[in-house]
Protein backbone atom coordinates (compact mmCIF):
# COMPACT_ATOMS: atom_id res chain seq x y z
CA UNK A 1 0.00 0.00 0.00
CA UNK A 2 2.54 2.22 0.55
CA UNK A 3 4.55 1.93 -2.20
CA UNK A 4 1.02 2.28 -4.44
CA UNK A 5 0.97 5.60 -2.49
CA UNK A 6 4.36 6.93 -3.00
CA UNK A 7 3.51 5.84 -6.68
CA UNK A 8 0.82 7.84 -7.05
CA UNK A 9 2.21 10.99 -5.63
CA UNK A 10 5.11 10.79 -7.87
CA UNK A 11 2.66 10.41 -10.76
CA UNK A 12 0.52 13.79 -9.67
CA UNK A 13 4.30 15.55 -9.02
CA UNK A 14 5.02 15.10 -12.85
CA UNK A 15 1.35 15.87 -14.15
CA UNK A 16 1.57 19.02 -11.88
CA UNK A 17 5.03 20.26 -12.87
CA UNK A 18 4.09 19.35 -16.75
CA UNK A 19 0.83 22.04 -16.35
CA UNK A 20 3.19 24.50 -14.50
CA UNK A 21 6.05 24.47 -17.29
CA UNK A 22 3.12 24.48 -19.86
CA UNK A 23 1.64 27.13 -18.71
CA UNK A 24 4.64 29.52 -17.08
CA UNK A 25 7.59 28.25 -19.61
CA UNK A 26 6.18 31.14 -22.38
CA UNK A 27 6.01 33.65 -19.90
CA UNK A 28 9.48 32.98 -18.39
CA UNK A 29 10.97 32.89 -22.79
CA UNK A 30 9.18 36.51 -22.76
CA UNK A 31 11.49 37.51 -19.57
CA UNK A 32 14.51 36.76 -21.48
CA UNK A 33 13.81 37.92 -24.95
CA UNK A 34 13.34 34.01 -26.20
CA UNK A 35 10.40 35.19 -27.54
CA UNK A 36 9.27 38.53 -28.77
CA UNK A 37 5.91 39.90 -29.11
CA UNK A 38 4.00 40.54 -32.15
CA UNK A 39 2.96 44.08 -31.54
CA UNK A 40 3.44 46.67 -28.66
CA UNK A 41 0.68 48.79 -27.60
CA UNK A 42 1.31 52.73 -27.93
CA UNK A 43 -1.61 54.97 -25.99
CA UNK A 44 -1.68 58.48 -27.90
CA UNK A 45 -4.11 60.98 -26.37
CA UNK A 46 -6.12 57.75 -25.56
CA UNK A 47 -5.92 56.22 -28.67
CA UNK A 48 -4.05 52.46 -28.53
CA UNK A 49 -2.31 51.91 -31.52
CA UNK A 50 -0.86 47.80 -31.87
CA UNK A 51 2.56 48.93 -33.29
CA UNK A 52 4.70 46.45 -34.80
CA UNK A 53 8.18 46.48 -33.39
CA UNK A 54 11.73 48.08 -35.33
CA UNK A 55 14.42 46.84 -32.96
CA UNK A 56 17.07 45.78 -34.81
CA UNK A 57 19.29 47.30 -37.30
CA UNK A 58 17.43 45.51 -40.36
CA UNK A 59 14.12 45.70 -38.98
CA UNK A 60 14.32 49.60 -38.23
CA UNK A 61 15.91 49.92 -41.70
CA UNK A 62 13.36 47.88 -43.83
CA UNK A 63 10.41 50.07 -41.39
CA UNK A 64 6.83 50.47 -43.40
CA UNK A 65 8.99 50.07 -46.48
CA UNK A 66 6.45 48.29 -48.86
CA UNK A 67 3.30 48.56 -46.99
CA UNK A 68 0.45 49.60 -48.72
CA UNK A 69 -1.74 50.87 -45.86
CA UNK A 70 -2.02 50.70 -42.12
CA UNK A 71 -5.80 50.16 -40.06
CA UNK A 72 -6.44 53.14 -38.13
CA UNK A 73 -5.16 51.17 -35.07
CA UNK A 74 -1.79 49.49 -36.49
CA UNK A 75 1.05 51.30 -36.61
CA UNK A 76 5.09 50.70 -36.15
CA UNK A 77 7.43 51.72 -33.31
CA UNK A 78 11.04 52.22 -33.45
CA UNK A 79 14.00 51.23 -30.46
CA UNK A 80 17.11 52.62 -30.43
CA UNK A 81 19.92 51.63 -28.42
CA UNK A 82 20.32 55.24 -26.97
CA UNK A 83 19.11 58.34 -27.60
CA UNK A 84 20.42 60.89 -30.15
CA UNK A 85 19.46 62.73 -33.29
CA UNK A 86 17.45 60.91 -35.75
CA UNK A 87 16.59 61.78 -39.33
CA UNK A 88 13.61 59.53 -41.25
CA UNK A 89 12.88 59.72 -44.72
CA UNK A 90 10.66 57.78 -46.98
CA UNK A 91 12.58 54.85 -48.84
CA UNK A 92 10.63 52.60 -50.47
CA UNK A 93 7.41 53.50 -48.89
CA UNK A 94 4.15 53.23 -50.73
CA UNK A 95 1.93 55.22 -48.59
CA UNK A 96 2.50 58.71 -46.70
CA UNK A 97 3.24 58.12 -42.72
CA UNK A 98 2.83 60.77 -39.05
CA UNK A 99 5.61 60.14 -37.58
CA UNK A 100 6.40 61.10 -34.45
CA UNK A 101 10.39 60.65 -32.36
CA UNK A 102 9.74 60.37 -28.78
CA UNK A 103 12.46 60.66 -26.39
CA UNK A 104 13.53 57.87 -23.48
CA UNK A 105 11.34 59.43 -20.75
CA UNK A 106 8.14 59.16 -23.63
CA UNK A 107 7.72 62.78 -24.65
CA UNK A 108 7.32 64.02 -28.27
CA UNK A 109 10.75 65.92 -29.99
CA UNK A 110 8.97 65.92 -33.01
CA UNK A 111 5.63 65.13 -35.08
CA UNK A 112 5.59 65.49 -39.31
CA UNK A 113 3.67 63.68 -41.61
CA UNK A 114 5.53 62.56 -44.52
CA UNK A 115 4.29 61.83 -47.97
CA UNK A 116 5.50 59.41 -49.78
CA UNK A 117 8.55 60.24 -52.13
CA UNK A 118 7.91 58.83 -56.18
CA UNK A 119 9.73 55.59 -56.60
CA UNK A 120 13.21 54.89 -57.77
CA UNK A 121 13.05 56.03 -61.73
CA UNK A 122 13.95 53.36 -63.99
CA UNK A 123 17.45 54.87 -65.12
CA UNK A 124 17.80 56.82 -61.65
CA UNK A 125 21.16 55.67 -59.54
CA UNK A 126 20.76 54.61 -55.85
CA UNK A 127 22.91 57.72 -54.77
CA UNK A 128 20.32 60.19 -56.87
CA UNK A 129 17.15 57.97 -55.38
CA UNK A 130 18.78 58.50 -52.09
CA UNK A 131 20.43 62.12 -52.84
CA UNK A 132 16.59 63.23 -53.66
CA UNK A 133 14.42 61.35 -50.40
CA UNK A 134 13.55 63.87 -47.99
CA UNK A 135 15.06 64.16 -44.22
CA UNK A 136 12.71 64.38 -41.37
CA UNK A 137 14.50 65.30 -38.14
CA UNK A 138 13.78 64.41 -34.74
CA UNK A 139 15.05 67.99 -33.97
CA UNK A 140 16.19 66.89 -30.55
CA UNK A 141 17.62 63.56 -29.16
CA UNK A 142 15.42 60.87 -29.32
CA UNK A 143 15.29 56.86 -28.62
CA UNK A 144 11.61 56.19 -30.10
CA UNK A 145 9.74 57.01 -33.22
CA UNK A 146 5.85 55.94 -33.88
CA UNK A 147 4.91 55.32 -37.48
CA UNK A 148 1.34 55.44 -38.10
CA UNK A 149 -1.20 55.95 -40.72
CA UNK A 150 -0.83 59.76 -42.30
CA UNK A 151 -3.28 62.36 -40.41
CA UNK A 152 -3.81 60.16 -37.40
CA UNK A 153 -1.56 62.15 -35.20
CA UNK A 154 -3.00 65.52 -35.84
CA UNK A 155 -6.50 64.86 -34.24
CA UNK A 156 -5.15 63.38 -31.44
CA UNK A 157 -3.34 66.53 -30.87
CA UNK A 158 0.01 65.71 -31.02
CA UNK A 159 3.14 68.40 -30.26
CA UNK A 160 6.57 68.32 -28.83
CA UNK A 161 6.36 68.15 -25.41
CA UNK A 162 3.11 65.58 -25.20
CA UNK A 163 3.77 62.36 -23.69
CA UNK A 164 2.95 58.70 -25.19
CA UNK A 165 2.56 55.60 -23.07
CA UNK A 166 4.46 52.89 -23.91
CA UNK A 167 5.96 50.08 -22.19
CA UNK A 168 9.67 52.25 -22.94
CA UNK A 169 11.80 49.68 -20.90
CA UNK A 170 10.72 46.85 -22.25
CA UNK A 171 11.55 48.73 -26.06
CA UNK A 172 15.23 49.67 -24.61
CA UNK A 173 15.91 45.73 -23.52
CA UNK A 174 15.03 44.69 -26.88
CA UNK A 175 16.65 47.11 -28.93
CA UNK A 176 19.92 45.96 -31.27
Amino acid sequence: MMLRTQTLNFATLILVTSVVMILIMPLLAGCDGGTLPATVPVTVAGKTFNCKLAITNATREKGLGGVASLGADEGMIFAFTDSQQHRFWMRGCLMGLDIAFIDPLGFVTAVHTMPNDPPQAAGETEDQYLGRLVRYPSLAPAQFALEVAPGALAPLGVKRGMRIEFDRDLLKKLAE
